[in-house]
């Protein structure tokens, strides 16, 4: 068993990513096979958290090309190059239909679990991973294991996150009211959301890795103008 390469976590780190888990895909796992064929010993989740990514992505051409989609687009120059240099294929969750199973590769990893908000929260992180990419190796890597570990969500009994939210749209009965959410956006422009969840936020777990305003405030129009 090989570590992943320190080439591969300085570059995907000095991009804003980072490597949040992986696994070594099995006969029934949803994992596509690789160009020509080959068939991946391994799958490394990529992802980031708010302090991680946001300075990049504001300094890089694709946000302020005036152009849709910085971000996937910044994601996916950045690291389809870092995959390439590495000898890894790269997948993306915006690319489809069909799409890859993102929340499903996330589980095999191990450390996360589903969450009222309807994102996954991570044992270290919480609610405040984005999965940008899964890259495809036909090496096996000491991260490709399933983890025991299970995530926050489990074991949490307060939930706080649902208090929290302003207009009551988390609840254990119905999980995440999608358009109750959007129509306290639209019609509130200065509401406290715009700069972060407020139900994110409660929670317990990975508090350091929030997002800041500016760009909880990006990721909610993102949001909006996808609904």
């Amino acid at each position: 068993m090989e570590n992943p390469a320190a080439d591969l976590t300085d570059s995907l780190a000095a991009a804003g990513f980072f490597v949040l888990g992986g696994f070594s895909p099995g006969p029934g796992d949803p994992v596509p096979v690789m160009t020509g064929g080959r068939h991946p010993k391994s799958l490394l989740l990529v992802g980031n958290t708010g302090p991680t990514l946001w300075p990049r992505l504001t300094s890089s051409p694709e946000f302020s090309d005036n152009r849709s989609a910085p971000l996937d687009r910044y994601t996916k120059r950045t690291l389809s190059a870092i995959a390439g240099a590495n000898d890894f294929e790269a997948l993306f969750p915006f690319e489809g239909p069909p799409f890859h199973p993102f929340q499903q590769w996330a589980q095999a990893c191990g450390g996360f679990s589903q969450s009222p908000m309807g994102v996954l929260a991570h044992h270290h992180y919480g609610p405040w991973t984005g999965f940008r990419a899964a890259l495809l190796s036909e090496q096996t890597f000491d991260l490709a294991t399933r983890s025991d570990v299970v995530g926050p969500c489990e074991t949490c009994s307060g939930k706080p996150c649902i208090a929290a939210c302003p207009v009551g749209a988390l609840s254990i009965e119905n999980g995440y009211d999608v358009p109750k959410c959007r129509d306290h956006l639209a019609g509130t422009e200065n509401a406290t959301c715009w700069s972060g969840c407020l139900a994110r936020r409660a929670c317990p777990i990975g508090e350091e890795h929030h997002q800041e305003p500016a760009n909880a405030r990006f990721h909610m129009g993102s949001f909006m103008r996808l609904l």
